[in-house]
């Protein structure tokens, strides 16, 4: 059978990948073509887009590439009617995908639609088109299957968190080697997850390096994007004490004392790995204002999000900044806010679960497209 998949950021290309790989054991002969990255390209199947060039961040950068993100949506649906489909698999990426599902949907092509949205957050009114134009939803959150089923009515399956897998499925690294490979010494490593998105490297980099000098007896290492060059990096490597990893994020959390990272996928990914941390947010004034208006969450991570309560510290906006973030990567360096951390860690794996998240997906899809 013949998948269409569109996956428009770095997270959505590592699940991507997973359910490329799920979707061939299921059906040897698919034939998949996709919007997604260099994981997804690895897979297998033919790439059409880099995500690269579809990230936008925030509403003003959104209205400030409108134009090119039309034409990407009306090239997809070229795209698409050319390669005529069994099925499409969307990957989160609401903005783009829902346009996408609504035409697919008045066309007949089966829509599936593979992590959810995050409508619990905002734009829940966008339930109304998900009823309408997406045929099967795939939750990830324990939460959204209450919340689809519950408030809104609308069957879901929940299939895990694929971050379980893809962190369990990983090659182990050895730390000395790795410490060697990229000339670090022994102190412990604080890691720097700024995103993967040029905005959001610029925005929060300077103030994550901005505490370097407080901690000599640690060492700092950025966890560069494999979609973003190195001179983007560059200006913030700012004293001997930060170093520079690119496309290596889980090699460099498996080794991590502690992180500050940039709110998102990140946060959870971290929490996988048991690595302490200080989440950090902060988008352009406003941006920020604009969605301070309409998302009601009490926070922004989803490691909060998911255990209903302050697990790790959360800097968002104005308190993103040298003091406080110097205060509260102190706390989680040793002591009982650490410990505390580690604790809600494993609950929080145990709610997400399990393992099989792709697996699952895959043989839902390819079952439902056999009937």
């Amino acid at each position: 059978m013949k998948y269409y998949i569109i996956a428009g950021e770095a997270s959505g290309d590592l699940h991507g990948a997973n359910l490329m790989k799920a979707l061939i054991k299921e059906d040897p002969n698919a034939n998949i073509r996709f919007w997604g990255g260099d994981l997804m390209a690895q897979a297998g199947g033919t790439l059409v887009k880099h995500y690269r060039d579809l990230a936008f961040m925030g509403f003003i950068e959104v209205v400030m590439n409108l134009k090119t993100i039309l034409n990407n949506i009306n090239f997809c649906k070229k795209d698409i009617e050319s390669f005529q489909p069994d099925a499409i698999i969307f990957i989160d990426y609401p903005g783009f995908n829902m346009r996408i599902a609504t035409w697919a949907k008045e066309k007949g092509i089966p829509t599936h639609y593979y992590i959810s949205p995050q409508i619990w957050a905002w734009k829940e009114n966008r339930i109304k088109a998900i009823k309408k134009d997406v045929d099967f939803m795939y939750v990830i959150l324990p939460f959204e299957k209450d919340f689809y089923e519950k408030k809104h009515n609308f069957p879901v399956d929940f299939v895990g968190h694929p971050l379980i897998d893809a962190i369990q499925n990983r090659n182990i690294v050895n730390e000395a080697d790795f410490r060697k490979e990229h000339q670090l010494d022994e102190k412990p490593i604080i890691a720097l997850l700024p995103g993967s998105r040029k905005q959001e490297i610029n925005t929060k980099l300077k103030i994550m390096v901005s505490v370097v000098d407080y901690f000599p007896q640690y060492q700092f290492v950025i966890a560069g994007a494999p979609s973003q060059d190195y001179e983007i990096y560059k200006p913030f490597l700012v004293n001997k004490n930060v170093h520079f990893i690119s496309n290596k994020t889980y090699d460099l959390l498996s080794v991590a004392h502690a992180a500050l990272v940039t709110s998102g996928t990140a946060t959870l990914e971290t929490a996988l790995f048991k690595v302490p941390e200080v989440v950090c947010y902060k988008g352009s004034w406003i941006s920020y204002q604009i969605a301070k208006r309409i998302i009601t969450l009490k926070f922004i991570s989803l490691v909060n999000l998911i255990m209903d309560k302050e697990v790790v510290k959360e800097l968002i906006q104005g308190d993103l900044n040298t003091k406080n973030l110097k205060l509260e990567l102190g706390k989680i360096l040793e002591g009982e806010s650490r410990e505390n951390i580690l604790k809600n860690y494993d609950i929080l794996e145990q709610k997400l679960g399990g393992t099989g998240a792709s697996e699952k997906t895959a043989a839902l899809i390819v079952s439902r497209l056999k009937k």
